[in-house]
């Protein structure tokens, strides 16, 4: 039944009348945010007048003001001379917020970012790429290959792509999209496309689904909604309902998968790996970027670029020109002396990932990393499994939980957290404010910054500090 219910709600969405060429003003309620500052792009693209609010000035948000898009960062109803024609909201806005309490009482149309996400891209041939892990890297591999093989996609990606210094893709004939399907809220279910790239159904978001069961209920709802003569590429071993679309291709290690990597070798910190469809080889590739998931991610790219009969020579060059996703195994300084990696991991399972990764890459180094945990609730719920990936670290500093849309829960701190990692040489909480100044002078061979929260202000000023260090080091 809710199954029937919430699909009800999404399909009712896609027949409202809401038409992107019909509306000339646009207001964004978080404009600040991966999601909605590429929805804010395109619209602006569009021709149409955007602005918008968020709570604090951001790099990201001097870009858009850069962009001309009017950005305030006070709550001030006052500033609407009238209703715009269509709001845009995102769940970290609260509920008391003073301008969606003005929008409301004025009867202004308001609809989430997915909604939004939906209504563009439901008369596009869309690639909707959902899973708990991945979904940025592989949404922005698929971009780069698309974009490599002329076929001038629309591409809405949830970081800053490196290849194109941007969260978003302008297409001249928008034949084409590439999103990711966020399974945060149910957000995907606004997606009818007609290809889906699912990467992991990992418990996550359980202030939303409650548990696993039905977050994977909710995954077969996104495949259900696969256009019938469409395609799932999926990752080998992932459960998946008894309705499918007409096509299914699975990615992964096993030989048992469609598409599956052989022969993986890290050399002088380069992964060098085969690619098969089946039983063919398509080509050895030396990957631009590195870690055993990612190996996982380009896969999923390749299955999708093999139903769109890519040429293999362009697939191939794809992954060895692919220069990553900012805060996705980002390397901030890669020195002899130092390695800075910046990672937005915030699930267990995905710095599980992350430190497997540096730990091949890096075994004989000491590994400290700097991790931020984000939501109260995330980390109440995986707290023994947190600690379990953390204890991977040689040294360990948490910085306080950032609470996103949450409130406190009592006894939830990273106090807690840290109490429960164990065989860690060192580990110590600092605040944000007394981070930089608590790393100088510390021994440090490979630092990892780690989360999804406010830790990325911190990335510049510690890249600055730590080069200082190194240029006075080196004198």
């Amino acid at each position: 039944m809710l199954q029937m219910l919430l699909q009800k709600k999404f399909i009712n969405l896609l027949g409202s009348k809401v038409e992107i060429k019909n509306i000339n003003t646009i207001y964004f309620l978080g404009i600040g945010g991966i999601g909605m500052s590429a929805l804010a792009r395109y619209l602006k693209h569009q021709g149409k007048t955007v602005f918008g609010y968020d709570k604090t000035p951001t790099p990201l948000i001097k870009q858009l003001i850069e962009e001309g898009i009017e950005i305030h960062f006070d709550e001030n109803p006052d500033r609407f001379g009238s209703v715009p024609d269509l709001v845009v909201i995102t769940p970290a806005i609260p509920k008391d917020h003073k301008e969606l309490i003005w929008l409301q009482e004025n009867k202004a149309h308001i609809v989430k970012r997915s909604e939004l996400l939906g209504i563009i891209t439901k008369e596009i041939y869309t690639i909707g790429v959902a899973g708990t892990h991945g979904k940025t890297t592989i949404s922005s591999i698929i971009a780069h290959m698309l974009r490599i093989s002329g076929k001038d996609p629309l591409a809405f990606i949830g970081g800053i792509t490196k290849n194109y210094n941007s969260n978003l893709l302008l297409s001249d004939t928008n034949k084409i999209a590439v999103v990711e399907a966020d399974e945060f809220d149910r957000s995907f279910l606004t997606l009818f496309p007609e290809i889906a790239v699912v990467s992991a159904m990992d418990a996550d978001h359980l202030d939303v689904y409650g548990d696993k069961e039905h977050l994977c209920e909710s995954f077969f709802m996104f495949i259900n909604q696969v256009k019938p003569d469409g395609t799932l590429v999926i990752k080998s071993g992932l459960p998946f309902p008894d309705k499918l679309p007409k096509s299914v291709i699975t990615y992964g290690f096993e030989a048992t998968a469609t598409v599956h990597a052989t022969n993986i070798k890290v050399t002088q910190g380069k992964y060098y790996y085969d690619v098969c469809n089946g039983n063919d080889l398509l080509f050895s590739v030396k990957a631009g970027v590195p870690g055993d998931h990612n190996i996982l991610n380009s896969l999923a790219a390749i299955a999708v670029g093999i139903v769109l009969k890519i040429p293999a020579a362009l697939m191939k060059k794809t992954i060895e020109t692919y220069s990553g996703v900012q805060r996705r195994f980002d390397y901030r300084i890669n020195d002899s002396e130092l390695v800075y990696i910046d990672d937005y991991a915030h699930h267990p399972e995905e710095i599980k990932a992350f430190l497997g990764s540096v730990k091949q890459l890096y075994p004989d180094k000491k590994i400290t990393g700097i991790f931020q945990p984000h939501l109260f609730s995330r980390t109440r719920d995986f707290a023994d499994e947190f600690a379990a990936s953390l204890s991977m670290l040689d040294e360990v500093i948490l910085l306080d939980i950032y609470p996103a849309r949450e409130l406190p829960i009592k006894g939830i701190d990273s106090k807690m957290l840290l109490d429960k990692i164990k065989n860690v040489s060192r580990k110590d909480l600092y605040s944000k404010d007394e981070l930089i100044e608590k790393l100088v002078g510390r021994n440090l061979q490979v630092l990892l910054t780690i989360g999804a929260g406010d830790i990325d202000q911190l990335v510049l000023p510690i890249e600055k500090t730590l080069n200082n260090f190194l240029k006075i080091y080196k004198l």
